[in-house]
Parts: C-alpha cells; sequence; structure tokens
C-alpha cells in the first residue's frame, strides 16, 4: 500500500470528537431514504480551507454505501501516490464536474465509472450532503448512494491504487473521530482523522464524513 506524500498519521492527536453513534437502527436503507427525502434542521461543519478560495472548482464525490448482510458498508479508494492534488490519500471515488453532466449527481455517477468501474445500475441516489470546499480549491458536492451488490470493481490504474470497505457503523461514532492539527507551509491546520485499522482516513473525506454523521444524528 502507497504512502500518501504527507503523513498526518505522525501528526499529534488535539483531541477526541467523543459524541455518541447514530443509532444502528438509523444505519438501515429506509431509514436513510426517509432522511433525505425529509430532511431536519442541522449545521454543517465547516473546514478551515472554506473561505481561502472565491472561485473553486466544482466537482462531485459519491458516498457509496454497500449494502452488505452484516450491515451498510461504505466504499472508498486510495489514490495513487503521483497525482497532482490529494495523492496517496483516502477519498470518495469522484472528480470535477465536466459542463454536459448536468447535476452534481451525474458527475458522481460518471466519475465512479472511469475511476471503480462501478456501474450505475448498481446505485441508487438518494440525497446530497452540503457542498465542501477543499484546501486545493475545490467545491465537492458528496452525492450520497446505496450500493447493491453483487457489482463488479475495475480500478483505473492511473488514479487509485486500492478499493476497499470500512463498516459504517465504525464511522458514524464520535468516538472514533480524532481531531488533529500540524504546521504547514500555508500556516497551522486542523483535521479530523478515522482511522481503521491500517487505513488513515483524513483531511477533506473525514470532514464530508462528519457532516454525515452530524446529519444522520440530527
Amino acid at each position: 500500500m502507497s504512502k500518501p506524500l504527507v503523513d498526518p498519521s505522525q501528526w499529534p492527536v488535539d483531541s477526541i470528537a467523543g459524541e455518541a453513534a447514530v443509532l444502528l437502527e438509523r444505519l438501515a436503507p429506509a431509514w436513510l431514504r426517509q432522511r433525505f427525502a425529509q430532511p431536519p434542521a442541522w449545521t454543517p461543519e465547516l473546514p478551515d480551507e472554506s473561505t481561502r478560495f472565491p472561485r473553486p472548482t466544482a466537482a462531485a464525490v459519491l458516498v457509496p454505501l454497500v449494502l452488505r448482510e452484516e450491515g451498510l458498508a461504505l466504499l472508498l479508494t486510495q489514490r495513487t501516490a503521483h497525482l497532482n492534488d490529494h495523492a496517496g490519500q483516502i477519498a470518495f471515488p469522484g472528480g470535477r464536474a465536466e459542463p454536459e453532466d448536468g447535476s452534481p449527481a451525474e458527475t458522481a455517477l460518471r466519475e465512479t465509472e472511469e475511476e471503480i468501474g462501478l456501474a450505475r445500475r448498481h446505485i441508487e441516489i438518494i440525497g446530497q450532503l452540503p457542498d465542501y470546499l477543499t484546501g486545493t480549491g475545490y467545491r465537492v458536492t458528496p452525492v450520497v448512494g446505496l450500493v447493491l451488490p453483487p457489482f463488479e470493481l475495475r480500478a483505473d490504474p492511473g488514479e487509485v491504487a486500492e478499493i476497499f470497505e470500512v463498516p459504517l457503523a465504525f464511522l458514524m461514532d464520535g468516538q472514533n473521530h480524532q481531531r488533529l492539527s500540524a504546521e504547514l507551509p500555508s500556516g497551522r491546520r486542523s483535521f479530523y482523522a478515522m482511522p481503521y485499522e491500517e487505513r488513515f482516513i483524513w483531511g477533506a473525506t473525514a470532514g464530508m464524513l462528519r457532516n454525515l454523521f452530524h446529519f444522520l444524528r440530527a
């Protein structure tokens, strides 16, 4: 497994977020469909970089929730180490919007098929989360979809080093959310991280997962 160019797993942990886990009955397809169909009032967390780019590039990612017998699992990728943006990081499948896409959902579905070979016929789009601004100048729309197995995956070797799954229940527990910070060339920055086994989920991916967490707890 390739290592990211920046290794945040070596940064000190400032604190544990520590909120109670999302109730397990909420991590079910029917409940999630209803929540996105009738969203409650809630407040998303803004990243540190939310004011740095006045004209960010539009992008979208798929938040793929795989329907496994043991419970929902989140499908994630590790990006290849040579990419210009977010090299080596754990990420959702997705990318920048193209003029012909027409919607963030279309961008997410197209990019997912291109990056990991997951055909859109397996994906049921159930909603979107608030846009998330990254430190590399992207305004990312997270598009949430339920993914029905069986399906085949095929990683684009130019973009994706690995594809793997993490139990959604693990990620939707504030006890597993770390807050860490570091001095970078751009100044002191703070991030969320959600280490799982040998994986280190951090940065924009962890930030978007924090918003999913708040949305499901609201």
